[in-house]
């Protein structure tokens, strides 16, 4: 790799993620066809790897920050892994170098989990301000370059409602992200309804990241959670923002899940199968009872990103459940530095030339993007 490439920040670790994650995706390609949203035919991967499109032209919208006060609040309260991934060092011009190698016109970046609930009260807000003026001011001086989606006080809901109207109003941030869970309680919870209405009052572009399951909540198995517990949150917040009504009740707020859905996509027809077993009949009273078709048509309202997940079988999967223009790209820099190609090219995710052709791979890497984020499309010129 040449020395742009070696200029990205390079956590330490003791083996390649890459090599885990190869064997993690390969099941996902048999996704039910019975909750599909698309024709099976666009589930079908391409026979031979198709070239890529050429020039800078990504649109990232699963990008992550660290801004130098926030990561030191990290590791002084302790986090010294996020998802089993020691807290990689992040800097503007890093990000820019990371962008100009491997094609990325832009990104739209955010704070990954914990997000600010590592604090509390007045803290956890002014670093929440703190992360996304700065993020703010990124844009203002390099609008071609970033967005940002605003990170929230949670679990705090009047502090978040007021950090989320001046992120979305005053700032003109391009989204939110919200954390699959807070404290053990998930997207989907009566608890956040007041945060949903100031969103879907925005019209809001929301990024959904899974969080770290608490160590007593989990079985004890030697696997960081970015390779599997991550994905399972994912599937848990989106499924629960379904079986109590979120999805319908605020259909101006888009929601894109993070690594394709997580395990979604694959358990489509699982989820919406419930009404029709004893789970049906003891659904909570007040909540709408999940039916096959109902939950065919939410999931794919769904946007689903490709970070860690730009193959085949997975965008199989997703293409099941959704239409091509509800895929968007993702990168998961920095914390996917170790799942990059490493053999010089500058495709940052070539298994998606498996599944696409040139001009849908344009469509997913950029146009997609750009539809869901006005504010970067006008700053970008897409």
């Amino acid at each position: 790799m040449n020395d742009v490439r070696e200029s990205f920040p390079q956590p330490p670790a003791t083996m390649s993620r890459r090599r885990v994650l190869g064997g993690v995706v390969a099941g996902t390609l048999g996704a039910s066809a019975t909750a599909a949203a698309v024709p099976i035919d666009l589930a079908v991967p391409a026979r031979a790897q198709q070239p890529a499109p050429t020039g800078t032209h990504r649109i990232d919208l699963h990008a992550h920050f660290l801004p130098p006060d926030y990561r030191a609040a990290l590791l002084e309260h302790g986090h010294l892994t996020i998802g089993g991934y020691p807290p990689p060092e992040w800097s503007p011009e890093a990000a820019i170098a990371f962008m100009d190698y491997y094609g990325i016109q832009a990104q739209a970046l955010s704070v990954s989990d914990p997000g600010v609930s590592f604090l509390s009260g007045k803290e956890a807000a002014d670093m929440a301000r703190y992360c996304n003026t700065y993020a703010a001011g990124l844009f203002k001086s390099d609008p071609a370059r970033f967005g940002a989606f605003a990170v929230l006080p949670m679990p705090d809901i009047p502090s978040a409602i007021e950090e989320a109207i001046y992120a979305l109003d005053d700032l003109h941030l391009d989204g939110v992200i919200l954390l699959s869970a807070y404290d053990g309680v998930y997207l989907g919870d009566p608890r956040f309804e007041p945060l949903m209405i100031a969103l879907e009052q925005r019209r809001a572009y929301v990024f959904v990241h899974p969080a770290a399951i608490p160590g007593t909540a989990k079985p004890a198995l030697p696997l960081p959670d970015f390779l599997e517990e991550f994905t399972f949150d994912t599937t848990r917040a989106a499924t629960m923002m379904m079986l109590t009504g979120v999805t319908q009740r605020y259909p101006n707020i888009r929601f894109q899940l993070a690594h394709a859905g997580g395990t979604l996509p694959f358990l489509s027809w699982r989820v919406g199968v419930a009404s029709e077993t004893v789970v049906g009949q003891m659904w909570p009273q007040g909540w709408p009872k999940p039916s096959l078709l109902d939950t065919a048509g939410q999931i794919s309202n769904f946007y689903y990103d490709t970070a860690l997940s730009g193959s085949a079988a997975a965008m199989s999967s997703v293409l099941a459940v959704t239409a091509r223009d509800h895929i968007v790209f993702g990168s998961d820099w920095p914390f996917s530095a170790m799942t990059l190609p490493q053999s010089g090219t500058h495709d940052p995710a070539p298994g998606l030339s498996d599944i696409f052709d040139t001009d849908q791979r344009l469509e997913v890497e950029r146009l997609n993007p750009l539809r869901q984020l006005p504010r970067l499309a006008q700053a970008v010129g897409g």
